[in-house]
């Protein structure tokens, strides 16, 4: 049975629920903005050539934000392109998380500093609060003259160009997407403020949102497509979990969702199989082999439930899927960096790009498809599935 004789029918533009801008200030406290044109990157290779293009292009900016920046032949790649930018007298920072770099080395840093490149490392160990382990910064940004961006969930490193399994290796699986217009300024405010962050001149105290609603009046039947919210994930807001349980009730056709590292809190999990239950096509993708082998037994142990509840499930075939999207009935599409766990939603900060744009949501969906021809799906009587099932039997 082929996933793309399951294409609902109904028709993707269907209304419902307040409009997409102010849900998504009330809900996310992420601004919108319209008249942006986005395309999406399927693949790492095809987000490097997309950042390595802007950067060598880039005439006064450049932000680059990225929890994995290797010192590999990609971190080299890139740190060249930098320093070349730099040597134009652009003005470049490059922001890197200390616990994904593992393994970067600091004479590279080093270099990229005596090159003129502005570097900031978030959240080095230390005496600090939790001694520096948490939060980590995992968003995956680049802001170039601030008007284009690119965000979604590749990383600087050879991981998505050519794997990293002993045996059998395969580029990772990732989405990501790259926006040009006003969004790219908010995609650049998110940027500044990890930016001071980093610096340690930024408050680290839980503060209330107090800023006002920027254009929570647009609307996708009136003004310029696409619309584009910024949602930044920050410790304890919740906000790409609310964002998605606000889709979650909009949706009237489809929810289809890639998660890396799928471990829903129940309010998710609630949101997810509810749907299903009401008729609607809950499908989630997952990776068959995980860079953290441990993590698979975690997101099984979700199979059974879901499945009896309707929704759909598959697994990715390759070395390792690593997107972190969704797209909910052909018209709303969230990329960015953010999965369905405890630490993307609630400890890190992350950062994802909301569209409301048909074009844009037919295309995820068809990459969707198109990653489902590639997977196994999964259920109830597979063996995976039974055999979870009575590891969670024994332990009562």
């Amino acid at each position: 049975m082929t996933p793309n004789r399951h294409r609902p029918s109904v028709p993707a533009q269907a209304k419902g629920g307040p409009s997409f801008a102010r849900a998504l200030w009330r809900i996310a406290a992420a601004n919108v903005s319209a008249g942006n044109k986005a395309k999406l990157l399927t693949s790492g290779p095809d987000a490097f050539d997309e950042m390595e293009s802007l950067i060598h292009g880039a005439r006064e900016s450049i932000a680059l934000e990225s929890y994995i920046f290797r010192s590999d032949e990609v971190g080299q790649r890139f740190g060249a392109a930098l320093i070349e930018a730099a040597k134009r007298r652009v003005r470049v920072r490059v922001l890197m998380d200390w616990v994904g770099g593992f393994g970067r080395g600091q004479p590279f840093v080093d270099h990229l500093r005596s090159e003129k490149v502005n570097v900031r490392i978030f959240n080095p160990l230390g005496f600090r609060r939790w001694l520096g382990i948490m939060p980590r910064d995992h968003r995956k940004v680049l802001v170039v003259d601030e008007k284009i961006g690119v965000t979604g969930g590749v990383g600087i490193g050879v991981e998505w160009t050519r794997g990293v399994a002993h045996t059998g290796r395969q580029k990772w699986r990732d989405t990501a997407i790259s926006i040009a217009g006003p969004a790219a300024k908010d995609m650049l405010i998110a940027f500044e403020k990890m930016w001071r962050r980093a610096s340690g001149k930024s408050s680290q105290r839980w503060r209330l949102v107090q800023k006002r609603p920027f254009n929570a009046h647009l609307d996708s039947e009136i003004h310029q497509r696409a619309l584009v919210g910024i949602i930044e994930g920050e410790p304890l807001r919740l906000r790409v979990a609310r964002a998605m349980q606000m889709q979650a009730i909009a949706a009237e056709r489809s929810i289809w969702i890639s998660s890396a590292y799928f471990a829903p809190s129940w309010s998710e999990y609630e949101a997810l199989t509810g749907a299903a239950r009401d008729g609607v096509d809950v499908r989630i993708l997952v990776p068959g082999r995980n860079d953290h082998p441990w993590f698979t037994r975690v997101t099984r142990r979700y199979y059974h439930r879901l499945l009896r509840n309707g929704v759909r499930i598959w697994e990715w075939n390759g070395e390792m899927m690593h997107a972190k999207t969704s797209v909910i009935d052909g018209r709303w599409v969230r990329v960015g960096s953010t999965d369905f766990n405890a630490m993307g939603v609630a400890v890190n900060y992350e950062l994802d790009a909301v569209l409301e744009d048909a074009d844009i949501g037919g295309a995820a969906e068809q990459m969707f498809l198109e990653d489902l021809e590639r997977s196994k799906e999964v259920t109830k009587r597979s063996k995976i599935v039974r055999a979870t099932l009575r590891q969670a039997q024994g332990k009562l």
